[in-house]
């Protein structure tokens, strides 16, 4: 049994502004092949790669294309970021080193039309598309074709993401190299097996509501004890990122800061023996299954 291997690669944080090009068909020249990169379906993600690729300098903004169905979004983009923007997304990959497939799973099969026989060996296709197994990119882009599949979740909105990813039958070692370059500039990432995406997607990917549920239920309870709610939340939130901050950096087990907290017979022992007579701990494991078994279903169709 394959076991994730974490990445290091940490975020860069920042933005980027240029002029902007002409949005519609491409202009300007355009850059080697192993420097470009097409962003396809320029969403909050998207957009979210581009300002991180550009704001830590490892592409320029001629390097990037993106392409999006509406006409202002494009505009905006190119305005903001100074890249290059079109509709097409078979023009977009013409050139590209690397295409990122960033669209809403039920645009995937119109994507996967389009960019059919576009394709060709040597590019490395990252698809961040929910739910969307290898096998059917591979079944639609070609054989000889190299996709990683990769499972971000929200926080890659401010640099601070995980992303699960997992190799296709064609792509090897520098594939999975360059998709973990690429998804650094979203926050980090984690190598498993295929088989283990759905259970990505049931810790990370939908990892963020359950601790907007925490913060919410922490926020109103401060409420209750007398608390504002402006001071509550300050409270509530910067606890919740100080704490992931020590488990993260100083590596710290959970179990580990958790006793570092409670001592004999106080405040904290108290409040814990609560949460487990509740059964909140059965209640993850629980709740985290079935997000499992639903994306398990949906990626069945």
């Amino acid at each position: 049994m394959k076991h994730p291997a974490r990445s290091d690669s940490r975020p860069r944080v920042g933005a980027a502004g240029c002029s902007a090009p002409r949005v519609g068909r491409l202009r300007g020249s355009v850059p080697p092949v192993n420097r470009q990169i097409a962003i396809l379906g320029a969403g909050k993600i998207g957009e979210s790669l581009i300002s991180g690729l550009l704001s830590s300098e490892w592409r320029e903004p001629a390097e990037i294309v993106a392409t999006s169905r509406r006409d202002d979004r494009l505009a905006e983009l190119a305005e903001r970021y100074g890249i290059r923007t079109t509709r097409s997304n078979a023009e977009a990959v013409e050139d590209a080193g690397i295409v990122v497939i960033a669209v809403k799973p039920q645009d995937i099969e119109g994507l996967l039309d389009e960019l059919r026989g576009r394709l060709r060996q040597g590019q490395t296709i990252v698809s961040i598309a929910a739910a969307i197994p290898t096998s059917l990119s591979e079944g639609s882009l070609g054989d000889s074709v190299a996709v990683v599949r990769a499972m971000p979740n929200t926080p890659a909105a401010v640099h601070e993401g995980i992303a699960g990813i997992s190799a296709g039958a064609n792509a090897g070692e520098d594939h999975l190299a360059a998709a973990e370059e690429v998804l650094s500039h979203l926050g980090r990432s984690v190598r498993v097996d295929e088989s283990y995406m759905d259970a990505v997607t049931a810790v990370s990917g939908s990892g963020p509501a359950y601790f907007a549920l925490l913060a919410e239920s922490m926020i109103e309870a401060g409420i209750l004890l007398g608390l504002s709610r402006e001071i509550s939340t300050d409270l509530v939130v910067q606890t919740m990122l100080g704490t992931a901050k020590l488990l993260r950096d100083e590596g710290m087990h959970p179990v580990e800061l958790r006793e570092m907290v409670t001592s004999p017979g106080g405040t904290t022992i108290a409040a814990i023996r609560e949460l487990e007579q509740a059964g909140v701990r059965a209640a993850f494991l629980n709740a985290i299954q079935a997000a499992m078994r639903r994306s398990q279903e949906l990626a069945a169709g």
